[in-house]
């Protein structure tokens, strides 16, 4: 029985480990979900049919439970609601983490000694210690994306010097509490532990800001992998201990990632995210003056225009806009126009989040350009739609050097020969500040609900000009046929 438990951990482990590598491009990320979903049934199998305790009742029962709360937060979360279900999802590892790591220092059955028991109290420590930063952690993430916190960083007084003292008591306490048998004194030092580690997730997320929400969702992702590592040290779980070590790896390399997309140190994002600006634009700061535009005028721009870029942000993802986008995009390229979308790497508040609500409103993969793809060619762009994006395109990331955006690599719209941003009002974006891009002289505002605004401009635009477009591009296929 135990070697076919192993093939299949081993089985397991291939599956996710290819699952990591569909999920890197639009084209095979399908692919990818099947392979973790296929390699995680399997995981579940084989662990289950190495239970010994014969306690199937209570797994069975703790598995219904599981299974029914996740179909139904599967069925209600919208796309647009999952960098929260992400951050819930976190704090569910770290507190399984917690739960596991006190549960094996109080299992009466152990009796370890010598480097064996040195060991094991070192797994137990690290476990509870990361697990407990990532639960209360992933809690104040959630809470700040479902709008229950603000976004705003908190500043507490002095409070890098309580990061530290906290780490520092942790480590004190570890060297106790590790070579130390069970006793009243070291459940103490466990409990105490455990408390500030607590405190220290809610303090190091709150001090983020809305703006650096993308990196702290791959941050906690890289922390709840660590902890289920350690978890599966202590549980003497092969397959836990692999995929813990691929989902903190994979998670740290993402944050790598997003944190070079905002030019942007990791150590600075963990010590305070954006916000230092409250977004106030004072007199005279920001030359030109706002002008806003009309649906009808809207609708001439998208006719006049032969090629256009659309940049999408969070605010599409709020107003529900990606069905809306989809269909001005396949309105648009019906009628001849070249249509491509410019994402920015932090764009809406997870990882590759735009590329999913656009992916799932049908917009065709090819068209779908990164940021480093399609920056150069904005000069050449008669057009640039801007749909709930601030911070990603805003000048002052290469135009002013005192911002506190300031070399932050954006995508530079502005260059367009006309740019339109669909935004609610003049509100600061995450980050705080305020945007220049909006007074430019050609920049035009379209005030409202994106989703409405668009339906709006779609049926502006003229049929006749879509059958003319249609026309058009048929004969075009036929002469290159």
């Amino acid at each position: 029985m135990n070697g076919m438990i192993s093939m299949a951990y081993l089985f397991s482990a291939v599956m996710f480990i290819l699952s990591l590598g569909g999920l890197s491009s639009h084209e095979t990320a399908r692919r990818g979900n099947v392979y973790g979903m296929v390699g995680m049934a399997v995981a579940i199998i084989a662990t289950v049919a190495g239970i010994t305790t014969g306690a199937y009742w209570m797994v069975a029962t703790a598995m219904a439970v599981g299974a029914v709360v996740g179909l139904a937060l599967a069925k209600r979360v919208a796309m647009t609601q999952m960098p929260q279900m992400v951050a819930l999802l976190h704090s569910f590892v770290g507190l399984a983490a917690v739960l596991i790591g006190w549960g094996g220092y109080l299992d009466p059955r152990l009796s370890l000694t010598g480097a064996e028991h040195i060991v094991h109290n070192t797994e137990i420590y690290l476990g509870v210690f990361i697990g407990a930063i990532t639960l209360t952690g992933s809690v104040v993430a959630f809470g700040k994306l479902q709008g229950l916190i603000s976004g705003k960083p908190l500043m507490l007084p002095a409070r890098h010097w309580l990061n530290l003292i906290a780490i520092i008591a942790c480590v004190v306490l570890g060297a106790q509490f590790i070579p130390a048998d069970q006793s009243a004194g070291t459940v103490i030092n466990l409990l105490i532990m455990t408390s500030i580690a607590l405190l220290l997730g809610i303090h190091l997320i709150a001090a983020i800001g809305g703006a650096d929400m993308p990196v702290v969702i791959s941050m906690l992702n890289s922390y709840s992998g660590w902890a289920a590592a350690a978890t599966g040290f202590m549980l003497s779980n092969d397959l836990l201990i692999v995929v813990g070590a691929l989902v903190g790896s994979s998670g740290a390399i993402l944050s790598y990632i997003m944190c070079r997309g905002m030019n942007r140190s990791f150590v600075s994002v963990i010590l305070g995210g954006f916000g230092s600006d409250g977004g106030e634009v004072a007199e005279g700061e920001i030359e030109g003056e706002v002008v806003a535009t009309s649906f009808d005028e809207m609708a001439a721009d998208l006719e006049a225009a032969d090629s256009i870029i659309i940049v999408p942000g969070f605010g599409m993802a709020v107003a529900h806009a990606q069905q809306a986008v989809s269909d001005l995009t396949d309105r648009l390229r019906k009628m001849g126009k070249t249509v491509r979308f410019g994402i920015h790497p932090v764009a809406g508040r997870l990882p590759g989040h735009m590329n999913v609500l656009l992916a799932e409103a049908n917009v065709p993969y090819d068209i779908v350009l990164e940021m480093d793809e399609i920056n150069g060619d904005f000069p050449s762009t008669d057009l640039a739609l801007v749909i709930g994006a601030n911070d990603t395109v805003n000048p002052d990331a290469v135009e002013k050097p005192g911002s506190p955006i300031a070399g932050m690599p954006v995508l530079e719209v502005w260059k367009a020969g006309k740019v339109v941003v669909f935004k609610r009002s003049m509100a600061s974006g995450y980050a705080g500040v305020a945007n220049p891009l909006f007074y430019k002289e050609n920049a035009r505002m379209l005030f409202g609900d994106a989703k409405d605004s668009l339906q709006s401009v779609l049926g502006k635009l003229s049929t006749e000009s879509s059958r003319q477009g249609a026309a058009t591009g048929g004969r075009q296929q036929a002469v290159a046929t």
